[in-house]
């Protein structure tokens, strides 16, 4: 088969003094930080819907770029984009890639024949993983495009969607399991309410919670041993998402008995649209034991929805890279690139222009956090900051040793309570000048 990238060689590392755009400055996948590579540490993803279905459209606009991979016949295309997508993460030493069941194969007239179609490409994605040796990082479900699932899925106010929504779901795990998936991902898309006037908002969180439940033992009962993951969403499409952010969806899954076996897969421009950094929620997932995977992009903090743009502000990933060294690496999860070049970005070499971007962004955010760790500083700061709950007033609150009276008549007798200084503006002096001295 003819290639679909014909202009674009291997990408290969060429350090930072090159002036050849299609080459990596940064990432270098062989060199070593903390004694694990940067291939090993960032498990770079693929994610298909952006990168191979996505045609830059827009509600303003139709797509800009065509990704029809010299096919009308939907199912052709399927199998030639398919080819395609393994070419590409080839081309850029992409080991993993992810995908939602639409994504792959073309929905048919039937979920029997949807099913038939899912078969028959997976078929030959089980063969390209292997002449390519790349591996899927985690597959999922997309049940929020169809009509069907104006409502949602597994929160439907309809038993016959979320039946639907059920065996589609087993299908897309059956399919994770048969390419040899490391997770799967629940995505809200449609998992929310518009407004409480018609919705019942228990009945919703109850049965969101029971095809979970349904989906998780069903995929251990064939054989599936990685990790499953819920990624927090705050808005788009629906107004009041129940996976708001990693707290509410903590909540959600002790609630619910889910907290077992999932983690999350926390996305940067979901946490912005959320109010909070994403350093914030890749730390909250860190310290309540569910951090487990990441999309890997960057919203535009001027505009109000999910943009989706490839990852390039280097202290974000800087602290997301302090973030997964400090959880000790990826156990089952990756970076996966959920995010797609912009509108005007219309070639597919600006496809490699923007996975360079990002994987170069994510390197360098990688080697500065080591440098943050090895330098001592903050950490240490951090630490001494804290280190009256060391002492034995302070180990005695934490080991639950000490009423509440006797901290009454401690603080009687004490007096005045000075603190001292956070130090915000020198912590961020000495950060900038490991980054750019």
């Amino acid at each position: 088969m003819s290639e679909f990238y014909p202009t674009i060689k291997k990408i290969a590392y060429e350090g930072n003094k090159t002036d050849n755009p299609l080459a990596f400055r940064f990432y270098n996948p062989d060199e070593l930080i903390a004694g694990k590579s940067m291939r090993d540490h960032m498990r770079f993803a693929m994610s298909y819907w952006h990168t191979m279905v996505a045609e830059g459209s827009d509600m303003f606009g139709v797509g800009t770029l065509a990704k029809k991979y010299g096919s009308s016949d939907p199912m052709e295309q399927a199998r030639n984009k398919a080819h395609a997508a393994f070419e590409l993460m080839d081309k850029l030493d992409i080991d993993y890639y992810c995908f939602h069941d639409r994504d792959i194969a073309p929905e048919g007239s039937s979920l029997t024949e949807s099913n038939k179609r899912l078969d028959e490409i997976t078929d030959l994605l089980k063969d390209l993983q292997q002449e390519y040796k790349k591996k899927l990082l985690w597959g999922t479900a997309n049940m929020f495009s169809n009509p069907r699932y104006a409502h949602g899925a597994g929160t439907s106010p309809d038993v016959d969607v979320f039946a639907f929504a059920a065996a589609q779901a087993k299908k897309a795990v059956e399919l994770t399991v048969k390419l040899g998936g490391e997770g799967y991902t629940f995505w809200g898309g449609r998992e929310g309410y518009e407004t409480l006037l018609n919705t019942n908002m228990g009945l919703e969180l109850d049965n969101l919670a029971r095809l979970m439940h349904m989906v998780k033992d069903y995929a251990r009962s064939i054989g599936f041993k990685g990790d499953f993951y819920v990624e927090p969403k705050p808005k788009e499409p629906t107004k009041h998402q129940y996976d708001f952010d990693a707290s509410t969806v903590i909540g959600f899954l002790r609630n619910y008995g889910l907290d077992k076996d999932f983690k999350l897969n926390i996305e940067a421009n979901h946490a912005t649209l959320a109010g909070h950094s994403f350093q914030h929620e890749l730390r909250l997932a860190r310290e309540t034991g569910f951090f487990g995977s990441i999309d890997a992009n960057q919203g535009d903090m001027l505009l109000g929805w999910d943009t989706d743009q490839f990852p390039t502000n280097i202290y974000d990933t800087v602290f997301a890279m302090y973030e997964l060294l400090k959880a000790g690496g990826f156990t089952n999860g990756g970076l996966n690139f959920d995010a797609k070049t912009r509108r005007a970005s219309n070639t597919n070499e600006d496809i490699f222009y923007s996975y360079i971007a990002g994987m170069d962004t994510f390197a360098l955010g990688l080697k500065m956090a080591q440098k943050i760790i090895d330098d001592g500083r903050i950490d240490n700061f951090v630490n001494e900051r804290y280190a009256s709950w060391n002492n034995e007033l302070g180990q005695k609150i934490v080991k639950g040793q000490i009423s509440i009276a006797e901290l009454e008549k401690y603080a009687l007798g004490m007096g005045d309570v000075k603190v001292g200084s956070g130090r915000q503006e020198y912590l961020e002096a000495i950060l900038n000048s490991m980054l750019f001295g």
